[in-house]
């Protein structure tokens, strides 16, 4: 079955009330992004295909995580392309809305806070920026849920429960940050959706994919190895039970002129607070999360990895 496109909340609604109806199906995925798609994406198309009956895939360049109109203006919107990867996996719908479509009334008056987990490492160089993703993150889930076999007061259950289609959404590792800010707005203000994250994926190289990495050139793009090199070699001495001697990565990532490095932390996986001690001068134990950030000319690069002793 060809992909459908839809550019309104109404529309979606509509179809994939009917797809559930066709399929009989007891589950929905939903796939958020911005456009751009690349390898990174197709992942979480195929796994939302695989653990659902019917798939929407988002495509919506949100201007309130923007801060820079500039930068707004800059990011790519390849559409065609777009679509075309997304009826490769499998996926049912693609929800392509306008801007009006999505903030009839403008920009909003109320919206979702990120909070002191929002202010921290990419919240710090970008003011404002996850406020913005949570709001359209949380418009987004809501035009997601299922409507097959809802009752007139449109209640929902998550997990296929009473009869109810169960609702994931998917999210990459990548962006670590938001996943767990995505995470934790699910659960304090209680939305109907299990959030399912799906590993990084990278070049054979090591580069995490990212829809920035079109901005490099082939020299910028051979120095911004050196992010996911250093994220190895943490990962590789946790897993040994050595010292993660952070030092000493964050060196050889300095060392790189083409790369200008934001930060470089180990972090809680959930508070993403600093793991202090544990980090530098002791053998690892536990679980960790490495974080790092870099400009390398002038193209923003974040990556991360799980850390496991």
């Amino acid at each position: 079955m060809a992909t459908q496109l839809v550019t309104t909340a109404a529309e979606l609604r509509e179809a994939s009330a009917r797809l559930l109806a066709q399929k009989a199906g007891r589950s929905q995925g939903l796939v958020p992004t911005m456009g751009a798609l690349h390898e990174g994406h197709a992942r979480l198309a195929r796994t939302a295909v695989e653990q659902n009956d019917v798939v929407v895939a988002s495509i919506f360049v949100n201007p309130l995580q923007f801060g820079d109109a500039v930068d707004l203006d800059r990011y790519p919107r390849t559409l065609d392309a777009d679509l075309a990867l997304l009826e490769e996996q499998g996926v049912d719908l693609v929800f392509a809305p306008s801007v009006e479509e999505v903030y009839p009334g403008g920009e909003p008056l109320v919206r979702v806070t990120a909070g002191s987990l929002g202010e921290k490492w990419e919240g710090a160089s970008r003011p404002g920026h996850f406020d913005g993703a949570l709001t359209v993150v949380a418009k987004l889930l809501h035009y997601g849920i299922p409507r097959s076999g809802l009752p007139a007061t449109g209640a929902f259950v998550s997990g296929g429960g009473g009869g109810l289609p169960a609702y994931r959404a998917y999210f990459g590792q990548k962006d670590a940050q938001q996943l767990a800010l995505v995470r934790r707005m699910v659960a304090d203000l209680n939305f109907p959706v299990e959030i399912v994250a799906v590993p990084t994926v990278r070049s054979e190289d090591g580069l995490a994919l990212s829809s920035r990495n079109r901005f490099l050139s082939a020299e910028e793009r051979e120095a911004a190895l050196v992010l996911s090199q250093a994220l190895r070699l943490l990962a590789e001495r946790a897993t040994a039970h050595q010292p993660l001697d952070l030092e000493s990565a964050r060196a050889m990532v300095e060392s790189q002129s083409l790369v200008g490095l934001d930060y470089f932390d180990v972090v809680d996986p959930l508070t993403l607070e600093p793991l202090a001690e544990n980090c530098r001068k002791v053998p690892f134990r536990g679980e960790g999360l490495a974080l790092i950030a870099a400009k390398v000319g002038p193209v923003r690069l974040i990556d991360n990895v799980p850390l496991s002793s």
